[in-house]
């Protein structure tokens, strides 16, 4: 098959697991292009795959680590490219893929649809005017109207990808909505990720070794900060923070000695595996790598984003981690550092998930799943 696959770039989580399903298609034959922008179309390329540039759909907006929806509604719409659709249908002609893949980019699916091309949605939340409740009458009107577009791309799409484990194990339960048949297009894949546990070298790490992820928007510093704290309390547990590609790790000084701090790196699995816990925000992908590595987690949803906070209710429910916030002290963070550290049930419960991810294989279940879809068309 030749396959086009769209990448949102809000988020580099879209990225990496967009990577790891192109990386096994390119593996079973298949012709694989990518279509990205930002971030997202420099860590495809990085990675060492070309990528096609693709209009920027929306753009996120945070201070102080909470999304700021007015100010990225007004981002969004002051950046948007009245020629952007026309210049992706010129794209996507050029190509004559067999199959459109979109991660989360709605334009690449009415593109999909205009050109009569199958077209497959990877996401992980289908119950986006979530983002507009509570914030006064005009946004939660624009929500309504945003649940009624997305509600008519599901119904057209040939199969919405959900990259998490099936249920009861689906960390991204509470931000999915489906109703009617579009339940019957739900493909559960488990986690796309880009590595295998087993495949995956362990690095040298003075344990008990803290790996902390928050990454990618500079308005999460003041995790970075509070991790910095906490980690000043106890010196007998080490930390790894790994910075993301827009906070500058210069900026924090004075740091004490059981922690290092590491510039952007891409490939983050080796920290993963050496780890007893990570640190993250509520992104999905991020949970899901920790997760199929066997890796408890310590969450810091961003404020006012409601699909990340409930991905961290789901971890602290499910006994996957413990779900704190901004405004945690850095004792009560020590705290639970130390009681996912030293109380088994936490690993024991991750180390279940582990299993799992490598038996449901993702990105080869998708892989399999498309290959069967083909071959049924063409017969």
């Amino acid at each position: 098959m030749k396959i086009i696959i769209l990448i949102c770039g809000e988020g580099l989580g879209h990225t990496s697991r967009c990577l790891a399903l192109g990386k096994e298609l390119l593996s079973g034959g298949h012709e694989v292009h990518f279509g990205a922008y930002g971030y997202s179309k420099e860590l495809v390329e990085k990675t060492g795959y070309s990528a096609h540039e693709i209009p920027s759909e929306i753009k996120l907006i945070g201070k102080a680590g909470a999304l700021d929806l007015t100010s990225s509604i007004e981002a969004t719409l002051k950046s948007a490219d009245i020629l952007g659709g026309p210049k992706l249908l010129k794209l996507i002609k050029e190509i004559g893929p067999d199959v459109v893949i979109s991660d989360s980019y709605y334009l690449g699916t009415l593109a999909g649809f205009t050109l009569r091309i199958p077209v497959y949605l990877i996401l992980n939340q289908s119950n986006m005017e979530e983002f507009f409740k509570n914030r006064g009458v005009s946004l939660r009107l624009l929500g309504e109207v945003t649940r009624k577009f997305y509600t008519q791309i599901f119904e057209k799409v040939d199969k919405i990808i959900i990259p998490d484990y099936p249920l009861p194990y689906t960390v991204c339960k509470k931000n999915l909505n489906f109703r009617g048949r579009v339940q019957e297009k739900l493909f559960f894949s488990g986690p796309l990720i880009k590595e295998k546990y087993e495949d995956v070298e362990s690095i040298p790490l003075k344990k008990p070794h803290i790996v902390s992820l928050i990454g990618g928007f500079g308005y999460r510093e003041p995790i970075f900060r509070k991790v910095l704290e906490t980690a000043k309390l106890e010196s007998s547990i080490n930390y790894t923070l790994i910075s993301g590609p827009s906070l500058d790790p210069s900026n924090l000084v004075g740091l004490p000695e059981n922690v290092q701090i590491l510039k952007f790196i891409k490939d983050t699995y080796p920290y993963l595996k050496s780890s007893d816990a990570v640190i993250a925000p509520g992104g999905h992908s991020t949970m899901m790598e920790a997760l199929s590595f066997g890796i408890p987690i310590l969450s810091f949803p961003d404020r006012g984003h409601s699909e990340q906070e409930n991905n961290a209710e789901v971890i602290e429910e499910e006994g996957y981690g413990r779900m704190l916030s901004y405004s945690t002290p850095p004792e009560v963070v020590l705290e639970c550092i130390r009681e996912v550290l030293e109380e088994k049930r936490y690993r024991n419960k991750t180390e279940r998930l582990r299993r799992l991810a490598r038996e449901l294989d993702g990105p080869r279940a998708v892989r399999e799943m498309l290959e069967k879809d083909c071959n049924e068309k063409i017969l």
